[in-house]
């Protein structure tokens, strides 16, 4: 099953279940994120019933992000990826998976446009998948976390590679080089529905394919991940929480997964980074297409440096 967010009309954002003729309400006060805090078997049986409602056409609905997460991780889990970009992979990535947390406020759906950060000249795209957390779990095994899952939807790591670069020099980050906007969408697929591309060793086998303005850039399977999404989810919630709702990213796939792999490899910006005019397109088999445009951003004034350290080590004292 599809659930999808959505508003019509210009009115209040919506619920609903998507099919072949479009997207059919739920109750004014169900949301995704409450569908899944209440389980798999219950949200099925709530849009089983919602398919009974008449749909509206889904070219006259504006998709938002599917669900509102309490937290999204990002992991980097594709070795190839890894590769094209920093040149090489270190051994340490190979120990356990490496995730980071961003921004929930700054989602945007399927078709939202995207403005460049202020300050970003490196403007790239990421293209991923994302599993949704359906329950609340601590120090999970992967046996047990598979599962929590609850479904799965596409994501697009949006990242600012010059503002990334700088602030990873100082050994923390990414932050503002991330925390900009992230695409979810087009709806949340559940579970059940991509249990068929499961591969001989557990992992999902999705074709990836990533268009800039309608030329194909990168293409690879999902189940060339280091770690399928359970061992992610038992990472995540090792020593800690997972709770219903929280997002995992899978990480940039490879083979132009983003530009700045491609850049890695071919030793210079080429193809050259994101404009605004230019449409980028990710398309993820079994879950959907997110499409969206970027845009002219803020300008803002530059951000003050520093102030270099005093001399006096201690205060005066009178």
């Amino acid at each position: 099953m599809r659930f999808a967010s959505y508003s019509h009309g210009g009115g209040l954002t919506r619920a609903g279940v998507v099919s072949d003729a479009g997207v059919h309400p739920l109750s004014p006060n169900e949301s995704v994120l409450d569908l899944v805090r209440a389980g798999l078997p219950a949200a099925l049986a709530a849009g089983t019933r919602a398919l009974g409602e008449p749909a509206v056409p889904l070219d006259a609905v504006r998709l938002l992000p599917p669900l509102a997460p309490p937290t999204i991780r990002d992991f980097v889990a594709f070795e190839e990826h890894v590769e094209g970009i920093a040149g090489g992979v270190v051994p340490e990535w190979y120990e356990a998976p490496t995730f980071y947390f961003t921004n929930p406020y700054a989602l945007i759906g399927a078709a939202d446009d995207v403005p460049v950060p202020p300050g970003c000249e490196l403007l790239d795209f990421e293209l991923e998948v994302a599993v949704v957390v359906g329950r609340d779990g601590s120090s999970l095994s992967p046996e047990q976390a598979r599962e929590q899952i609850f479904g799965y939807t596409v994501l697009n790591d949006w990242s600012a590679r010059d503002l990334q670069r700088r602030e990873m020099k100082v050994m923390l980050g990414p932050a503002k080089g991330k925390d900009f906007a992230t695409t979810l969408g087009p709806w949340l697929v559940t579970a059940d529905e991509l249990e068929p591309y499961r591969d001989d060793d557990g992992f999902l086998a999705l074709d990836l394919r990533a268009f800039v303005n309608g030329e194909l850039v990168g293409q690879d399977l999902l189940s060339n991940m280091g770690w399928p999404f359970e061992e992610l989810i038992a990472y995540a919630s090792r020593g800690t929480e997972v709770r219903a709702g929280d997002v995992l990213g899978s990480g940039t796939c490879g083979n132009g997964g983003c530009l700045a792999e491609l850049w890695g490899r071919r030793g210079q910006t080429e193809p050259p980074a994101l404009r605004p005019g230019d449409l980028v397109e990710l398309i993820v088999e079994g879950i959907g297409t997110v499409r969206n445009r970027v845009v002219p951003g803020l300008t803002l004034p530059p951000v003050g440096a520093a102030r270099t350290r005093s001399v006096p080590r201690v205060r005066k004292r009178g």
